[in-house]
């Protein structure tokens, strides 16, 4: 088990007063060694102290960023230690004093650090009941413990609480071995909706993001910007900058910057720079061209799924169909911009900034200044918004790159063209399937050939006999040619990755052959299903929706989708209404079920599944990046168009209770399903298959032409 980076636990005592430390490994925890994330670090700890005044505090590395898991793991720890929730205190993301942790991003949060921290305080709670045993002279079968104080079953009158138990103790405990830990049947706080702990500060306006940190002394940096990515500076004329007073001009091998205590001024000395610049002698595809590119890019295909014969059953089906499927560059564009205050000092470096991996993010701050991982601390404040695009953190290191050089406290703030300019898109991405259906129209077999997405999304539970999955280009590193040489700029994981595109082309190809089949689209579905949890979810969906069975396209413009991610199932239906003459696509309702388990916050998932399928509107019907080799033409939202609340659907979220389970996965599953649900659903009001996202009011009508033109 390794120590807190940067903090030993006797310094970790003297700073808090004392009280009792537990923490737990992965070890301890087989389900989380077996299940955890590919590369998912050996070292997890999780630490809960109780201190001297009863007051509980969690230490995490990860961090919220609007998901709300700064309330459902307070609510897991509140549980297992049998305290109020409100007695709890979050510390999230601070590199000095929480256990290494490799990021928040995946829906790994409350499926893998969750185990621990529950494992954490129970222990607590077995070592505090413990202590209890021993001051009021009794065996511990005898103790109950609620709200934090631990009573005698049969004289509840005797009794002692957390707060003199801690007091005056300085104990570490750790997990060696699986605890156990409470059923959902005695759950009372787990399970239960719950305010988020957050939610104060954030609707007063006292909550602190990276951009809010202020330090006496504090410069403000602008920095030189290429035009186009793989631009190399060939020259620059800082005198225009040196003129405007007070600034300071920093040039460092590739990093210009001028830096002012007043942003506005740093702003008019960036403007007065005069840089040269050698373009790229290729300028690249754009974002029609890029489909061709990437299935000629020669990215070896992997193949992670194979069973039966596909080539051999493709001839002895009795129609075949053959589709492929296309969507563009998707931003993240949070709301927040990334930022950055880094203070360097007495060769020890502290940075606030928005990112979502701290202990990277600190790392690579480390090997940019030349000091030991132990020498920094990078302090995470709330976020506003990350969908995996947090995960570099260019912006933190250049921050403390240049406070090193100028010796004081810098901050970096991007401003919105340098947020779209730098952002690591989600990949564009071409998905061809061909499948067949025999002469009792059930699935015969399915051919699925990928490139850019990736492997996530594409290991439906569909029953069909003989199947290949094929994918090449896509988000692991290991494949070649690697993503970065496929792409003109760089991409990055975009909430549930690659997934979105995989289930977009895996249910519309399920509704294409339901179509010409002359089958409901709900019925052909669960004709192929033996998995329980997903049938659950797809009934649940259709009875909270009304649901009513006829073949697409019936002309009402009702869509059905259903997927797997992050450990949960999730299905939705969607009602959308198609202008005729102008394309657009108006979703009307969304009904979406989830199993993700035991819900340790019921309100925080239906937040998260309002939020995904919201968030799933965008690279649905308006999201793509519009650019011309490394030349980003969108730098602001007058031409990249997000979901606006007029957009908004009636959304009605479904929990379907699995109990039996583990918390799984809640915050990208919902958004996985979103392009497939209201592709479906246009096809069923207009008898136009969308085969390609977004689906823009112009490609709509181009569909609808087509699907004219060939009496469909």
């Amino acid at each position: 088990m390794s120590e807190p980076r940067g903090l030993s636990r006797r310094e970790f005592f003297r700073l808090a007063g004392g009280g009792i430390l537990v923490c737990v490994g992965c070890a301890a925890l087989p389900s989380l060694a077996q299940n955890r994330w590919p590369r998912y670090p050996e070292d997890v700890d999780a630490y809960l102290l109780i201190g001297a005044d009863g007051r509980v505090a969690v230490f995490s590395g990860k961090v919220e960023m609007g998901q709300g898991v700064m309330t459902s793991l307070a609510q897991m720890a509140a549980e297992e230690l049998g305290v109020d929730l409100g007695s709890i205190d979050m510390v999230l993301g601070d590199t000095d004093r929480c256990p290494w942790d490799m990021g928040t991003f995946g829906s790994m949060t409350t499926r893998m650090f969750g185990p621990a921290l529950r494992a954490a305080a129970a222990e607590a709670r077995s070592v505090l009941t413990g202590l209890a045993a021993a001051r009021l002279a009794v065996s511990p079968d005898r103790l109950s413990v609620r709200t934090g104080i631990v009573s005698v079953k049969d004289a509840p009158s005797r009794h002692v609480s957390y707060a003199e138990l801690a007091r005056g103790q300085r104990l570490l405990r750790r997990v060696d071995a699986a605890t156990v830990l409470k059923a959902a049947a005695d759950f009372e706080v787990m399970g239960r909706p719950a305010m988020r702990l957050d939610a104060r500060a954030k609707v007063t306006g006292e909550a602190k993001y990276a951009a809010d940190m202020r330090l006496p002394g504090q410069l403000y940096a602008r920095i030189l910007r290429p035009p186009v990515h793989r631009a190399q500076l060939q020259s620059v004329d800082t005198s225009g900058a040196e003129a405007v007073g007070g600034v300071t001009v920093v040039r460092r091998d590739d990093l210009v910057a001028v830096l002012h205590a007043d942003p506005q001024r740093a702003g008019e000395a960036l403007a007065a720079l005069r840089a040269q610049w050698q373009l790229p002698q290729e300028a690249g595809p754009d974002q029609d061209g890029i489909f061709e590119h990437l299935a000629k890019s020669g990215a070896a295909l992997t193949e992670s799924a194979h069973r039966g014969d596909v080539l051999a059953a493709r001839p002895r089906a009795a129609r075949v169909f053959e589709s492929t499927y296309h969507k563009g560059y998707v931003a993240h564009a949070p709301l927040e911009p990334h930022a950055a205050l880094a203070e360097v000092s007495a060769g020890r470096a502290t940075v606030w900034a928005s990112t979502q991996t701290p202990f990277p993010t600190r790392d690579h701050i480390a090997h940019a200044l030349g000091l030991a991982p132990e020498a920094v601390r990078v302090i995470t404040p709330f976020l506003g918004g990350g969908f995996g695009g947090k995960s570099a953190d260019r912006q933190a290191v250049e921050a403390a790159r240049l406070a090193q050089l100028c010796g004081r406290p810098v901050q970096v703030a991007w401003d919105r063209s340098e947020e779209f300019f730098f952002d690591r898109f989600d990949p564009a991405a071409v998905v061809t399937i061909v499948s067949g259906v025999d002469a009792g129209r059930r699935a015969a077999f399915w051919d699925f050939t990928g490139y850019g997405a990736g492997e996530r999304g594409t290991a439906h539970v569909y029953d069909i006999p003989d199947l290949r999955i094929r994918c090449g280009g896509g988000m692991s590193y290991e494949q070649s040619p690697a993503p970065q040489q496929l792409h003109p700029f760089e991409v990055g994981p975009w909430r549930a990755p690659g997934a979105n595109m995989n289930v977009f082309a895996i249910e519309s190809q399920m509704d294409i052959m339901a179509a010409a089949c002359g089958s409901d689209p709900l019925e052909f579905r669960l004709r192929h299903l033996s998995d329980a949890r997903m049938r659950a979810v797809l009934e649940a969906a259709a009875a909270g929706f009304g649901w009513q069975a006829a073949a697409a396209p019936s002309g009402r413009g009702c869509g059905i989708a259903c997927a797997t991610d992050a450990g949960s199932y999730v299905a939705a239906c969607a009602e959308v209404a198609v202008d005729p003459a102008q394309g657009g696509v108006r979703v009307l309702r969304v009904v979406c079920a989830e199993d993700l388990g035991i819900v340790v916050n019921p309100e925080g998932a239906r937040m998260q599944i309002e939020g995904g399928v919201t968030m799933g509107l965008g690279y649905a019907l308006s999201e793509e990046l519009h650019f011309r080799g490394g030349d980003i033409l969108d730098r602001n939202f007058g031409s990249y168009h997000l979901p606006r609340f007029s957009a908004v659907p009636r959304i009605e979220a479904i929990l379907v209770r699995n109990d039996g389970l583990a918390p799984q996965g809640g915050g990208e599953p919902p958004i996985t399903i979103v392009g497939a649900v209201i592709a479906n659903a246009v096809f069923d009001a207009t008898g136009a298959r969308q085969l390609r996202l977004p689906m823009t009011p112009e490609r709509v009508l181009a569909g609808i032409a087509a699907a004219k033109l060939h009496g469909s």
